[in-house]
């Protein structure tokens, strides 16, 4: 009964903080939703298509007139300006009016009248990656097409049938198939993953505040002394031990002198109850992101149910990662930059954007060590490859025993800074 009263007044102590402190409550609220509405907004345009590009036509043939009408007739292409100098194309592309300039050499139709190479010259700005890559494929798609119908027509005038100049012309061909994410859908690809990623760093602030503030403004001992007992302050106890710790209280000081030693349980299910609400809360904002995730995906009950498992439980590590820097440092900003240093990069290491298998064996190393990495894992397994749920069963037991190990040392913690009043207060 003692423990669940220490979670019942936790959790009451806890809700009465946030009713009166709008911004925390935001965190635990307005903003997570706020996130993941953004997000899923931004990536409502699900394929990337009429990339602005330009051209620099110095041949003006007929066959570099049909160059630029196949670019500008390719779905992720849109030939937004024509150029006349290499100076203001290049200017364009600075000032981001166009990601790319093709350049038409002025022996263009020469060259193929001769039968000679008629190379075209791509400039792309290769700092935005993923406009790069896509320009770069579509470009070389348009001047292939271009250049087989050219080689094909040449045959064909030399008196070969169409058909066979087509085999004679490529002989080998490719028969692409796409497993998965078949038609490149970036919602799908990175607004599913990154929503994740922005709740996990949402929530390891929220459990590093949700803690850190009674460290900061000198509560801990008063907040465990309510859980403990039911006395929210001193000011109902008579003891000499507490008419010695209001004293102190008034000189301004960090002394706290429980009558009793405080309880490893107790602090287990007064913590527990601390994060009651934020762990309501960001269960419901897992069922929304996984919804959004999985409304347009015909998967199983048992795919949805262990990732949904695996998302709470990410959330939940978030929090106790969080309270357990926070704890460990005695200060709040010290377990606030614990908590970005951790999270804020660990998308780029997760795999998603960047192989996995190309980075470097210390990056690997670190990697595996960040929560994020493994949940994504799982949820792209499970939601975008439709795999057995057999294979990622071992990531939620290892999410599972991660959150047990941190809950246990987040109590120690919190049992070692109740011992050490003189330094509370810390930023």
């Amino acid at each position: 009964m003692r423990l669940i009263q220490a979670f019942v007044r936790s959790a009451s102590y806890e809700r009465r903080f946030l009713q009166k402190n709008p911004w925390d409550l935001a965190m635990i609220l307005w903003i997570p939703l706020a996130t993941i509405l953004l997000v899923w907004w931004i990536f409502s345009q699900t394929q990337i298509t009429d990339l602005p590009i330009g051209v620099t036509d110095e041949d003006n043939g007929p066959v570099a007139n049909t160059l630029t009408r196949y670019l500008d007739a390719h779905p992720n292409l849109e030939v937004t300006s024509l150029y006349s100098s290499a100076a203001s194309a290049e200017a364009a592309i600075l000032q981001r009016d166009i990601y790319a300039v093709v350049v038409i050499p002025d022996d263009f139709s020469t060259n193929i009248l001769a039968s000679k190479p008629a190379p075209v010259l791509l400039q792309v700005n290769a700092q935005y990656g993923t406009h790069s890559g896509i320009i770069q494929t579509s470009v070389q798609a348009v001047t292939a097409t271009l250049s087989a119908g050219v080689e094909i027509q040449r045959l064909v005038k030399q008196g070969m049938a169409p058909s066979e100049a087509a085999i004679n012309y490529s002989p080998i061909s490719i028969q692409r198939t796409s497993l998965f994410n078949t038609v490149t859908n970036y919602q799908q690809f990175l607004g599913s993953t990154v929503i994740p990623a922005l709740l996990h760093i949402l929530a390891m602030v929220v459990g590093a505040t949700t803690i850190g503030r009674e460290l900061r403004d000198k509560q801990l001992g008063r907040w465990y002394r309510f859980i403990d007992t039911g006395r929210p302050n001193l000011s109902t106890d008579n003891s000499p031990e507490a008419h010695t710790i209001a004293q102190a209280n008034l000189a301004n000081k960090a002394t706290y002198t429980p009558t009793t030693k405080p309880s490893l349980l107790v602090l287990f299910f007064g913590l527990l109850g601390k994060y009651f609400w934020p762990l309501l809360a960001y269960c419901l904002w897992a069922a929304l992101a996984l919804w959004l995730a999985t409304m347009r995906e015909d998967l199983s009950f048992d795919s949805i149910a262990l990732t949904y498992l695996a998302f709470i439980t990410l959330m939940f590590l978030s929090f106790w990662l969080g309270a357990f820097f926070t704890l460990a440092s005695f200060s709040l900003r010290m377990g606030l930059s614990a908590t970005g240093f951790i999270s804020v990069p660990s998308y780029a290491f997760a795999g998603v954007t960047y192989p996995y298998i190309a980075i470097t064996d210390s990056a690997k190393h670190w990697a595996d060590a960040l929560p994020l990495t493994h949940y994504l894992q799982l949820q792209i397994a499970q939601i975008q490859m439709h795999a057995p749920v057999a294979i990622s069963e071992p990531i939620i037991y290892g999410l599972l025993l991660a959150v047990l190990i941190l809950m246990l040392l987040s109590v120690v913690c919190a049992k070692r800074a109740l011992a050490h009043p003189e330094r509370w207060g810390a930023r």
